[in-house]
This record gives C-alpha cells, structure tokens and sequence, in this order.
C-alpha cells in the first residue's frame, strides 16, 4: 500500500524536521558543555550558567515537540518493518521524549535546591524562576531534592546514550543495508534509501564536528570584575544614622577641644577586592551606616560605628551577586549586618591614622585595624583608608569554597570618604 493511498505524508512535518534537528544539537551542545563545567573557575562558571540556559531551551522545544506530535499524525513506519523493529521504535521515540524533557527537568530541580541560590538568567538576559516551592523548603529537605535530581540527572544522561546509539544504528540500518525500509528520509527531505554517500549524512557528521569544536572552544562571557559606578544619590539607610560614614577633622582655630562629628557625603565608597582564579573582583556595598566622632586633638575620646547591611554587595555580576548573601558566603539571612567598630586611635604620622576596632562578620568578631590618611579644609574632610582580612577566619566561604585555591584568603577592604563638619561632640558630665 502506498504512503499517498493512505493520506499521510511520506516525511514529517517541516516545523518537526526543525524542531529535532534544533534540539538534536543543542543535547549535542549540552554534552560537550558538562565536561567543561568542573571546577570553581570563572571560566566554569560562565559555561555553568551557559548550560542552564541551554538546558531551559531543550525543555521549551521538547514540549514544542511533543505538542507538535500529538497533534499531528506523523508519516506511517515502512510497512515492511519486523515486529521488534516497529517496537523497538516506538520504545525508543517516547525514550527520547522522556529525556528531553526529564534531563533539564531534573537540572533545574537541582539549580532550585542549590545551596549556593544562583538565579538561572538565560543567556544573560531573561530571568527565569525556579521550580515554585522548592527553593523556600527546608535545607534538609532541599538537600534530599538536590541529591534525588543529581542522581537522575546522571541516569538519565546514561539512557539518552544508548538511546542514540540505538537511534543512529537504526537510521544507517535502514539507510545502507534495509534499502526497502528507508526512515533517514522520514526526517532528511531528499534523503535517497541505499545512497551510501548521502549528502544528508555528510552534513550531520560535518554538523556534529562543528558543534564539538563550538562547544569545546566558545567562551561564554564571564563574570564582571568590577562593580558598575557608584550610584548619584545616596543609598538608603538601614538605620537610623547619618547616610554614610561619618569622618574626623583636625580641629580648627574654632574648633572646641572635644571631637568633631562628621556626615559623610553622597559619593563616598565602602569597597573591597579580591581574586577568582587570577582575575580581579571589585565590588562594594551599596548600603552602609556609620556614627562617627573623631578629632586628632581629641584621639582619647573618638569613636566610630559603621553597620553594614550584608545583602547590599554589588560586583557587577547579578548572578554572582544573588549567591554572595547566601549561607555559603555572608549568611545574610541569619546575620543582615556586619560592624565595624572602634574607639583607640593612633597617630601614625602626619595626617595619618590608625583604627583599633573590631569586625563582627557572619556572628564571628575579631580585632580589625584600619590605617587611613585624612585631609581637612575647613568644615570638609577627605579620608583615604585601606585594610585586609581572612575571609576564612569570619567563615565567608563554606563548602567547597572554604578552599583558598581558586578565592585567596586575604581580601583588601577600601574606604574612600568624603564628610562634612557636623557639630563638636559634647564634653562628658
């Protein structure tokens, strides 16, 4: 019986023919992917966040796909199919249908239940959310999820390999050997049965090697290495203080005796640098507070008090940045704020200075010392500082991240201020 005295097409639709040639190289893209995701490299993790992307679109045009085919009826098998063959075809087509769509799936699961919370961006410009619900479980149970769709994930990218090879043996079965039977043609317009030099398979193997090389040579763009300008107006306060730090002044020939208060002014910056993998990390806090008193005639009664709200990191990378507050970093859930606070001075030289203080960071406080250089002109002050910590001995940096391989230990923490004169603090009863 002929294809046309049944009504039916002799090749699939041309939205199908695009449809699995579409998603045929990105699975192709995605595998060549994983293996360019291990370690803790920028360069990993630009091809991480690449992947994700990639893997929402698998899904999107899987269930394209999938609609397409229930709604159409597809072209009828070669009527001279062996019985284990026409079953074996339908295990397989379904077989391929349940992994496009459970392998990215079970990706975005284990995104959603990450503990590190990276927001999924695809390709750096449409948000995506996570699996509804999971996000906000419990860390146990998030853990338990996380596990469960790793576990399949792995699984599932085993069966899509012996699916494949099932796939491929079939369609070059038929093509070279069953030249009764032909299916490349199904899905190959113009495919001829029995052509052992058919263009069709010429240009998937050519195909196939330049997506190899495309996925094994393209740098996707990595993280930024600076924060972005610092913003016109001042940041909001989380406390009820000055906006800003607040800097010291060498009094004044009208200047009383005691310390001087001082209001920091828009512009100024709490900033701080580090490495990943070699590369630079700028960043800096978009929210900060600070109470301070200070004059260099008056060391014995200054003090300064910043607050630090934790979550306000700016790096200039948004995916870098969501996973920063988290519990693997500064833990902004159970500890919002970081303090600095000191009430020694040192003279160092002329107009210089040094802060005996303390840094209280993710619950754990420790002695901080900060040198700066500071200039006054009259009612205006200008304050230079720069410092370093552990990152390490405050617990910035917990899992895989406490290794200092990748993250050096050490961060520089810079202040640049500029404050105005406010009032001379008031003499003690």
């Amino acid at each position: 019986m002929s294809l046309a005295s049944e009504g039916r097409p002799a090749r699939y639709a041309a939205v199908a023919i695009a449809l699995h040639w579409t998603i045929a190289v990105l699975i192709v893209l995605q595998i060549v992917l994983a293996g360019r995701m291990e370690g803790r490299t920028p360069e990993a993790f630009a091809v991480f966040q690449l992947h994700k992307s990639i893997g929402i679109t698998v899904l999107l045009l899987s269930l394209t796909r999938l609609a397409w085919r229930l709604m159409h009826t597809p072209p009828p098998e070669p009527a001279d199919l062996a019985g284990w063959e026409r079953g074996l075809s339908v295990a397989a087509h379904w077989g391929f249908y349940a992994v496009m769509i459970l392998m990215p799936v079970s990706g975005w699961i284990m995104v959603s239940t990450s503990r590190i919370a990276l927001p999924t961006v695809l390709f750096g410009t449409v948000p995506w959310p996570h699996v509804p619900g999971l996000a906000d479980l419990a860390p146990a149970a998030k853990a338990a999820w996380n596990g469960a769709a790793k576990d399949a994930h792995h699984l599932i990218i085993k069966g899509f390999y012996v699916l494949i090879a099932l796939h491929v043996a079939g369609a070059l079965k038929h093509q070279w050997l069953d030249r009764a039977s032909p299916v490349l043609a199904r899905m190959a317009p113009g495919a001829k049965p029995g052509r052992r030099l058919e263009p069709w398979l010429a240009a998937v193997a050519v195909a196939l090697v330049a997506v190899v090389a495309f996925g094994r040579t393209y740098q996707p763009p990595r993280p930024a290495t600076s924060a972005p300008p610092p913003r016109a107006e001042p940041a909001p306060e989380p406390v009820a203080a000055p906006t800003g730090p607040a800097v010291a002044s060498a009094p004044t020939d009208a200047t009383p005796p005691g310390p001087v208060r001082w209001a920091v002014q828009r512009g100024s910056t709490l900033a701080f640098e580090t490495a990943w993998s070699g590369q630079a990390i700028v960043g800096r806090f978009e929210r900060w507070t600070a109470d301070i008193v200070f004059s260099p005639e008056a060391l014995d009664r200054s003090h300064v008090n910043v607050v630090i709200d934790v979550a306000s990191i700016d790096t200039g990378d948004a995916q870098r940045d969501a996973s920063l507050p988290t519990g693997d970093w500064l833990d902004a859930g159970a500890h919002p704020r970081a303090t600095f606070t000191a009430e020694r001075f040192e003279r160092t030289g002329e107009g210089r200075f040094v802060a005996h203080g303390r840094l209280n960071l993710r619950g754990v406080s420790k002695p901080l010392d900060l040198p700066f250089r500071l200039k006054i002109d009259g009612d205006r002050a200008e304050v230079r500082g720069v410092t370093s910590l552990d990152r390490t001995a405050f617990g910035v940096g917990q899992g895989e991240w406490t290794s200092t391989d990748q993250i050096p230990a050490r961060v520089s923490v810079k202040i640049a201020l500029t404050a105005r004169r406010m009032s001379p603090e008031p003499p003690p009863p």
